[in-house]
């Protein structure tokens, strides 16, 4: 059974192969902001509000407000991303079922190669039109592929291994944010003359990961709970983890699987209604609301302004240091979160954050009197990234996975990337509108929001750390059924001793 515990090769292929999504999904997320000005520009010579001859002075007027009508194709191409994984999140329990884990991936990246080819050719058309239409289709994309990567990558990764592979979803999701940050900056790609090449390579890692998928093997708990083919998931098991005796993990599959077929088939709408799940769903549906109302996007909005006003000529390297502290506290992650455990870390993470909200707040009310209230601003900013890839950034996307059962579970990811997607709307089109009226305190909104966090984390959120699929779902269905008898506190307190067992 030992050779079963070890990380193959082939395991390793599939879990890159799958967060090449992951990465699609963050460099479609950041590259659109280092090239504003310029493909602004661009649309205003398209819809005729600037000379078709206007070249000489593109990034010499960097500073002039663009025509309203610029204004309001730049926010629908910037918006429109979100809209389209919005509405594509509801598919990703239907595609993920249709023909497999690893086909569904496939299939879903004629969506980023199309999306893709129609930014890296929008210079020969209208501009603002292809973009807008290339920046809906990779949504569209995003939408399935932030669902369907942690799916698989759940279902492959043996217990002891779960969380750290898991959270290389969302250490490829800012890498790729990293990466656009990088190759947009004007002297390499966000210039006139590359804009378009450095939107169209969003469709590139769908290239390399429509050559790798054919290599992965399917989810083995797809091919025997959902096919009923057990030949074919012990091969696949074996291709995974090595030649090893696959008995206990195919014994732990009937189980699961004599549960799904005692329970009726788990849609969207089911799932809701289910008194079963409702207290899973309610976990899961709460660490993305959570995620997504920390003010994490938020932060990364207003940087540049608190850059600037410490001193920094060039802000934008400041948000890519921002960028790197990310992506490195994200590896710290992945080495820790099966060690500490989920719980630990998603606390550590909203406790921190809400003490940065506290320390950010104080530092702009007093910026204006003490000139040195700008560093304690930024060291906020660098704590609260921190603190945010240590817990809160990466392991709501997958402790869904773990939550709920084979049944559910496409159903219970796809309202969990609806809820994601729609929070990340929300936030990025209300947030000037609460700045401009909370001005300075906008962000103790955030730090209460975060307290918040803290309290339901602390008293609702179970330890998966090193429990099988039917473990946690056992900890649930006990919790239903055998509350205790007298009040709702023993409850937290048998909770939270299950937690710390684990």
């Amino acid at each position: 059974m030992d050779s079963g515990k070890k990380l193959s090769g082939t395991l390793a292929l599939a879990v890159f192969t799958a967060t090449l999504g992951s990465l699609q999904y963050g460099y479609g997320l950041g590259v659109i902001n280092a090239p504003q000005k310029v493909i602004e520009k661009h649309y205003g010579r398209s819809l005729g509000v600037l000379p078709q001859n206007f070249t000489r002075s593109l990034n010499s007027t960097e500073d002039e407000e663009p025509h309203p009508l610029v204004v309001m194709y730049w926010s629908l191409s910037v918006a429109i991303f979100s809209i389209g994984g919005v509405c594509s999140s509801f598919l990703v329990g239907f595609v993920g079922d249709l023909r497999g884990r690893v086909k569904g991936m496939l299939m879903v990246n004629v969506l980023a190669i199309a999306g893709g080819l129609l930014m890296g050719l929008s210079i020969l058309g209208k501009p603002h039109l292809m973009v807008i239409s290339g920046r809906a289709v990779m949504g569209l994309y995003c939408g399935l592929s932030s669902g369907l990567v942690p799916l698989y990558i759940g279902e492959i990764a043996p217990v002891e291994y779960r969380g750290a592979l898991g959270t290389l979803h969302q250490l490829a999701i800012v890498t790729g944010i990293l990466i656009s940050q990088v190759i947009g900056l004007d002297f390499l790609l966000g210039n006139d003359a590359m804009w378009p090449l450095l939107l169209g390579l969003s469709g590139a890692p769908a290239v390399l990961q429509s050559l790798l998928l054919p290599l992965c093997p399917e989810s083995p708990r797809y091919l025997f709970i959902k096919l009923g083919k057990e030949e074919e998931a012990r091969k696949s098991l074996k291709r995974l983890k090595g030649e090893y005796d696959p008995s206990e993990d195919i014994a732990g599959m009937k189980k699961e699987k004599d549960q799904v077929m005692r329970e009726e088939q788990v849609s969207i709408l089911k799932l809701v209604r289910s008194s079963q799940y409702r207290q899973q769903l309610l976990v899961a549906l709460m660490m993305h609301l959570s995620q997504q109302f920390s003010g994490i996007n938020a932060i990364f909005y207003y940087s540049t302004a608190i850059f600037h006003k410490a001193g920094i000529t060039q802000p934008v390297y400041a948000t890519i240091g921002v960028g790197v502290i990310n992506t490195i506290f994200t590896m710290v992650s992945v080495v820790l979160v099966d060690r500490a455990g989920r719980r630990t870390l998603t606390l550590i993470g909203y406790g921190g954050m809400c003490c940065c909200a506290v320390t950010m707040s104080v530092g702009l009310v007093f910026l204006s009197t003490f000139a040195w209230m700008s560093y304690v601003s930024m060291t906020a900013i660098f704590l609260f990234v921190c603190f945010f890839e240590i817990g809160p950034g990466p392991i709501p996307w997958f402790i869904v996975a773990e939550l709920f059962s084979q049944g559910p579970r496409p159903a219970a990811m796809a309202l969990a990337g609806f809820c994601n997607w729609s929070c990340n709307f929300v936030i990025g089109m209300s947030f000037p509108y609460i700045e401009a009226l909370c001005g300075s305190y906008v962000f103790l909104i955030f730090g209460a929001i975060l307290f918040g966090s803290t309290v339901f984390t602390y008293f609702r959120v179970p330890e998966t750390k090193g429990k099988t699929f039917e473990e946690i779902a056992a900890e649930f269905h006990h919790r239903r059924h055998h509350p205790p008898p007298d009040s709702s506190a023993a409850t937290e307190l048998e909770l939270l001793k299950s937690s710390t067992e684990a």
